[in-house]
Order: structure tokens, then sequence, then C-alpha cells
């Protein structure tokens, strides 16, 4: 892909959420940093690993960092979710333009140029790379499909939005978004796309559209029982749960509303100056 001529305006953040990755966490910082060298905009990307004790994942991304200015490293400690990571993430931010993709490189990260001229067409509030996006490449089981069609028919009953997909873990959002929803969130792990994607919704940011991924490294094999392992039923039964619990605070509670901003859980990192 020829590189292209930067702008000068239009910052844009990218964060890579990342635990346990010591031994991909290099690839994929630096295949999304050659991405990004590629797009029309200045960039920055943020690595945050979320529990830095685990693994040394934090050492290898700061020696990275080092070489590059452009690329930032953050952790802590404790695993609180990937979630967790990339609403930290997005609090170290300067961008105009925010967004965040999976360490791991299941998701090819040439879709973040795709992502990005798909907000510039839509001039976009939200855009979401979807697995059933007509353009998208997916190895993808059936009955995986079926498990997760089933659920963004939940999704979009509970919440109207009106998209195919919402799980795949590359999305980019624009900075009043953010600055709007960030205080709000709650979900650390399972549904932290669910409450970014309905809040935003719920106050007035209707322009949420997909964009074509590939998901290069998705490939299962073997029956039934081995696709659908007692770990990836604990992962629905969570994301459930807590796709449920966003309903209910949106719906019922009216958690999100400003009235109630008294009541918002805020972490010290989102109240501290950058």
């Amino acid at each position: 892909m020829a590189a292209l001529k930067k702008r000068k305006t239009n910052l844009i953040s990218v964060v890579i959420p990342a635990y346990k990755a010591q031994n991909i966490i290099e690839e994929t910082i630096l295949r999304v940093k050659d991405i990004l060298e590629q797009i029309r905009y200045p960039y920055e990307l943020i690595c945050v690993v979320d529990g830095t004790s685990d693994d040394n994942s934090y050492e290898i991304a700061k020696k990275i960092a080092r070489k590059y200015p452009n690329i930032k490293v953050y952790g802590y400690k404790i695993n609180y979710g990937k979630g967790n990571a990339v609403r930290y993430g997005f609090s170290k931010a300067k961008g105009e333009i925010l967004g965040f993709i999976d360490s791991g490189l299941d998701i090819n990260p040439n879709g973040l140029s795709m992502l990005l001229e798909h907000f510039e067409w839509y001039n976009a509030d939200i855009i979401v790379g979807s697995k059933r996006h007509p353009v998208s490449k997916v190895v993808y089981p059936r009955e995986r499909r079926i498990i997760s069609f089933g659920y963004q028919v939940i999704v979009r009953v509970l919440f109207g939005l009106n998209i195919k997909d919402t799980q795949v873990g590359m999305k980019f959002f624009r900075k009043e978004v953010i600055k709007k929803i960030l205080p709000r969130l709650l979900v650390k792990e399972f549904a932290f796309d669910i409450e970014m994607l309905s809040v935003a919704n719920y106050l007035g940011f209707k322009k949420i559209y997909e964009a074509p991924v590939e998901l290069i490294n998705m490939k299962f094999t073997g029956k039934v029982s081995t696709i659908i392992s007692k770990g990836f039923i604990r992962t629905i039964w969570r994301t459930l749960w807590d796709t449920m619990a966003v309903f209910y605070r949106l719906k019922i509670l009216k958690y999100y509303d400003d009235k109630n901003k008294s009541k918002w859980i805020t972490p010290d990192y989102l109240t501290k100056e950058n």
C-alpha cells in the first residue's frame, strides 16, 4: 500500500489492550504501527497492558516504545478486563478520532485504514468492524455463527442498535462521543462493547455504521463440543449477564442520564490531567 500524504489535523489515537501477550505483543505493535504510518492522518499508538504482573508484555512493549516517540505504553498490575484497558487508553489519548484493536492479530490490522475510510464516507460518530459486513473475510463455524446471530438479535431488540455485529475488537469513535460516554461506563470485561455503543446511541450519537474486517486467524476445527467449550459457554453467560445489566441501568435505573452523574463510578485516571 503506497503511503498517503499526511494531514496536519485530526490526530488518530489507536489503543491496543493487551493481556498475557508477551509472545505476540511486539509483532502486534509493529504491525499496527506500520499500518498507521500509511494512513492520511498523524497518529499515536497507545498500548495498555492489563495486568503487568502476569507476564513480560509490559517490559517488551516499553522497549519498543523507547524507539518510537508516537508509541506510548501504560499498564497496571491487576488484570481488570479488556474494557478497562480500552477505557484507560482512551483517557490518555489526544486524538480527534479514537479507536482500538485487539492484540493478537486475529483481526488483520489492515482493516484500520478501511474503518477510517468509512468514517470519512459516512461522517460517522462511530465505525465498528463487522464480521457480517458483505465484504468481510471470516472463517467462522456454523455453530458460532448461530450463537453470534442470536446474541445480535437480542442486542437489537434491547437497545435498538441498527448494526449486525457489535463484538469485533476494532472500532473508531469521535472524540466527542468518548468524552460523553467514558465517565458513565462500568463494564470492564465481556459486554463493554455493548455498553459503549448503547450509551452512545442513547445520548444521541446515532451515526453508527459497520465496516468490513478480515479475521485472519479465527479458524476452528473439530466437533461442536470442542468448538463450544466450557470456557466459551462461560463467556457467553457472562456476556449475557453483563448485557442485561447494561439494559437495566440504561432503561430502568436511567443510570447513564446526566441527572445521575453523582452516582457514576469514575476511576481516578479519568479525573486526572494527562
